[in-house]
């Protein structure tokens, strides 16, 4: 699966390290990895009305 690697201001690291205490993560970047896979959850549930999984597909197969 692509990486992509982000810069985090102020106000970002802030809210990411909120979100790193509140769910145990161990960095930053899963924070912000937890914050993007909730929104793309969000926005599948409201184009087709129910729940998706999220995990990479190999030769069509999860």
């Amino acid at each position: 699966m692509p990486e992509a690697h982000f810069e985090f201001d102020e106000a970002d690291r802030e809210l990411l390290e909120r979100i790193q205490r509140r769910y145990g993560l161990q960095s930053c970047e899963q924070a912000a990895e937890w914050l993007i896979k909730a929104r793309l959850r969000r926005a599948a549930i409201k184009l087709t009305g129910r729940g998706r999984a999220l995990y990479p597909v190999t030769n069509g197969r999860p």
